[in-house]
């Protein structure tokens, strides 16, 4: 147990100095960071620093919000999502030379973990294998406030009220024909709540991912690419 404690210790200790070499980039003065058009009807006034943004289990979706500060200079992290993909995350737009991940932290460091990246990073988004505790949440919160971090939370185990929360209302995938071909774009209805300045319900159809594994409006992308049919 002591072995296991040290070693704990010893990558909290690394992710400080990976922190600490990030953070004159990270910490910029602006009051809200970038997201990618396709997403400003969701978020106007773009990702308020300081702001806690609820994603449900959409992992894409939580990616697309990493994308517009990453792709502009921010730093970002992923912490607990174990099942994330770099390919796929690069498609939608985030920058990965600028993005720290942690994918499965031990659940009694994870906290710490997550305060130790908000104290530098710019996003931080997270995910936890249980139920993270009111005091450990409000304690995060109060941080990403303190340090002008946003936290996007992915998942159900986040006890506390997002200023945001955007959720993935109706989707589906297409490029499958009978039987035959493959899964090309996915059609998705992106709803957006939250409190104060958020409270107004709006949504948006989006491309998540569009045909060139990026976002899109569906306006803008009105069809996906043809199949191949097979011949005899």
């Amino acid at each position: 147990m002591a072995l296991r404690s040290e070693a704990t210790a010893e990558r909290i200790s690394r992710l400080h100095e990976v922190a600490v070499r990030a953070r004159p980039v990270a910490l910029a003065r602006e009051h809200v960071l970038p997201v990618l058009e396709p997403l400003q009807p969701l978020l106007p006034d773009g990702l308020r620093r300081g702001s806690t943004v609820a994603v449900g289990d959409s992992t894409s979706l939580a990616l697309a919000l990493l994308a517009g500060p990453s792709g502009e200079g921010s730093w970002a992290a992923a912490v607990g999502v174990s099942n994330l993909g770099l390919a796929a995350a690069a498609e939608l737009g985030v920058a990965l030379d600028r993005l720290v991940v942690v994918a499965d932290p031990a659940p009694e460091s994870w906290a710490s973990v997550v305060a130790a990246l908000v104290d530098a990073l710019d996003v931080v988004l997270l995910r936890s294998r249980r139920r993270v505790s009111g005091s450990d949440a409000q304690r995060l919160i109060a941080r990403a406030r303190e340090r002008g971090s946003v936290l996007i939370v992915l998942g159900d185990s986040w006890p506390e009220a997002a200023d945001v929360r955007l959720s993935v209302v109706r989707a589906e995938w297409e490029g499958i024909g009978d039987g035959y071909g493959h899964l090309q774009a996915r059609r998705a209805v992106i709803e957006s709540s939250g409190r104060r300045s958020a409270s107004r319900v709006k949504q948006v159809e989006l491309w998540l991912p569009s045909v060139d594994g990026g976002v899109a409006v569906v306006d803008e992308l009105a069809t996906v690419r043809p199949l191949r049919t097979r011949t005899a």
